[in-house]
């Protein structure tokens, strides 16, 4: 691949992989799949969570729910092998390759030929591998390089995502908590110190984090504060 090639295609990453949530983040990183890497027909992204689950997000069309859910029933598959063993697997002939032979059928049904998974992130409780889709026999074969541009760049902007989420979460639990220590002020006629400290014992007692008290008190009737 030239390197001109690669450096326009770090420009258009870099334009389509804009700054966001992390839900946004994961749309724009499928949209911009397809949009960047050649030969993409359809991307989705594939999570192994904690408890081994997989789950499709962000997929670009509808059909990938089905083909992906496949995958994962059969346990079997280059968007099943990125997100749980491999780092980066290809098939670029889905009808010829042994590795496949329960799954290919069904994505040669849905008129997939070729198929691409590269691992994106491992996370402490996930990993995550994006899913490249092709009807063209022969794509994926010459990913290489960028391939690995895409997946740093993607797991750049995840990062952020992931920092802007906590800073969201965390603005949001200071609000709640403060909401929180207001009622118990109002309620049992005490100051902001006092309240706080019995957000805290609560807390403690019933080993709940602090906004989990704070939103069940909310949600308390006003007539019984203590629950």
């Amino acid at each position: 691949m030239s390197e001109d090639r690669i450096v326009e295609a770090s420009r258009r990453l870099a334009a389509a992989l804009r700054p966001g949530d992390l839900d946004q983040t994961l749309a724009n990183i499928t949209a911009a799949a397809v949009e960047v890497l050649p030969d993409v027909q359809w991307s989705s992204l594939s999570v192994k969570h904690a408890d081994g689950s997989l789950e499709t997000v962000a997929p670009t069309h509808d059909v990938l729910r089905d083909v992906d859910a496949a995958q994962y029933e059969l346990q079997e598959g280059p968007c099943f092998e990125a997100a749980v063993d491999t780092v980066h697997i290809v098939s670029s002939h889905l009808a010829a390759d042994e590795r496949f032979p329960r799954y290919a059928p069904v994505a040669l049904e849905a008129g997939i030929r070729a198929q691409a998974g590269i691992r994106l992130f491992d996370a402490q409780h996930s990993n995550g591998a994006l899913n490249l889709y092709s009807d063209k026999v022969g794509a994926f074969e010459d990913l290489g390089v960028l391939a690995e541009l895409f997946a740093h760049q993607s797991a750049v902007a995840l990062e952020y995502a992931r920092r802007i989420d906590q800073l969201q979460e965390a603005v949001t639990a200071r609000q709640l908590i403060g909401q929180a220590v207001g009622v118990v002020m109002e309620r049992f006629g005490v100051d902001d110190a006092r309240a706080f400290g019995f957000l805290t014992r609560l807390s403690n007692q019933e080993n709940l984090k602090l906004r989990l008290v704070a939103e069940r008190l909310l949600a308390t009737p006003r007539d019984t504060p203590g629950g």
